[in-house]
């Protein structure tokens, strides 16, 4: 794929491309495939920080036959800092790093397209404090926003677009923190990709499950 702003290229790309990072990324991805999740192809990015060295992967999901945009969408964001990467180095040159490695995660799962204003307190009752584990700790919910979006007065009616529309999202943070087991056989990566992409699927389904009122997909992108 073409590389966005900010992404390294050249001797630094590859070199950052070939570690656990990517193992994780694959086993997230064959999993959502297999939870039969639609990928919003156009949100999906690989970056490098040359500055700082942390290497980030940012993908999102919807349930299959919601129209663009989805009604509802998880956002999930991995990254692997620079001293996971060091870490993971030394390990596997056969040190002992001081800390295992880590990949930092962060799940934003978000209702769109609203006609009205949500009511926080009745996607809150669907949205859990936090995940099961994935690994070894939970992702923590962190923040609720609720977006109000207006339109254009003098270009939204001609274009067909509804003149308000709401969304509402809540976050989660959390860390997948590797052991030997894991750097040693990235298919034991395989279980805590699925329980992160199954914790989501089911998510999901709930909050397209509430009754709430929301406009039509875009006409624009109903070829």
């Amino acid at each position: 794929m073409p590389s966005p702003p900010g992404t390294a290229t050249g001797s630094l790309g590859l070199a950052v491309l070939d570690h656990l990072l990517v193992d994780v990324i694959a086993a997230v991805q064959d999993s959502f495939d297999r939870a039969l999740l639609e990928r919003q192809a156009i949100e999906e990015r690989f970056q490098v920080d040359v500055f700082l060295g942390d290497v980030s992967f940012e993908t999102s999901y919807s349930l299959p036959g919601e129209g663009q945009p989805p009604r509802v969408r998880v956002d999930v964001s991995i990254d692997w800092p620079t001293w996971s990467q060091t870490a993971y180095r030394s390990w596997s040159m056969g040190e002992t790093p001081a800390e295992m490695p880590e990949a930092v995660v962060e799940v934003s799962m978000r209702i769109q397209r609203l006609a009205e204003a949500p009511s926080a307190e009745r996607v809150l009752a669907v949205l859990p404090p936090a995940s099961p584990p994935i690994g070894h700790d939970p992702l923590v919910r962190t923040t609720v926003t609720v977006e109000e979006v207006h339109a254009d007065p003098d270009t939204g009616e001609t274009q067909g677009e509804a003149s308000v529309r709401w969304a509402i999202e809540g976050s989660y943070e959390g860390a997948i923190r590797f052991d030997e087991v894991q750097l040693e056989d990235p298919e034991t990566l395989v279980p805590i990709a699925d329980t992160l992409t199954q914790w989501i699927s089911s998510t999901l389904v709930r909050l397209a499950d509430l009754p709430l009122s929301y406009h039509p997909p875009d006409p624009a992108d109903a070829t």
